[in-house]
């Protein structure tokens, strides 16, 4: 080795390494956010479900707490349909990210299901 490239490695890995935390701190909080969608279509798609089946609404959020919790859910009933919209904030990691919270949204229809030959009643 040269005299002159004394330190070198140690100076380039000092300037590459706050990179490299950043990006494996983006792609943690890109997974997280994936994650946190996940949880909230398949809160809407049990919330939906449940309604669809006739289960009480209070009975039928709780669901959704329990698979999204802190989500907020809003349901909707219509024309025989239930709509069910869940939102559930993602707080940003810190850091060079603070300013990347983000919000995911799903939603799910079901048709409410026919109970002797009648439209089942939404909610109850």
């Amino acid at each position: 080795m040269r005299h002159d490239e004394r330190g070198a490695v140690t100076a380039e890995t000092a300037l590459a390494l706050p990179l490299l935390v950043a990006v494996t701190l983006g792609m943690v909080w890109m997974l997280t956010f994936g994650v946190a969608q996940m949880k909230t279509t398949d809160a809407a798609r049990e919330v939906a479900r449940a309604l669809a089946r006739g289960e009480p609404t209070a009975e039928a959020v709780a669901l959704a707490e329990r698979v999204a919790p802190g989500s907020h859910v809003q349901v909707t009933a219509r024309d025989g349909t239930v709509v069910v919209v869940v939102t559930d904030a993602v707080p940003s990691p810190g850091g060079v990210f603070d300013g990347l919270s983000g919000t995911t949204r799903a939603e799910a229809v079901a048709l409410a299901e026919e109970v002797d030959g009648e439209q089942g009643e939404v909610g109850g």
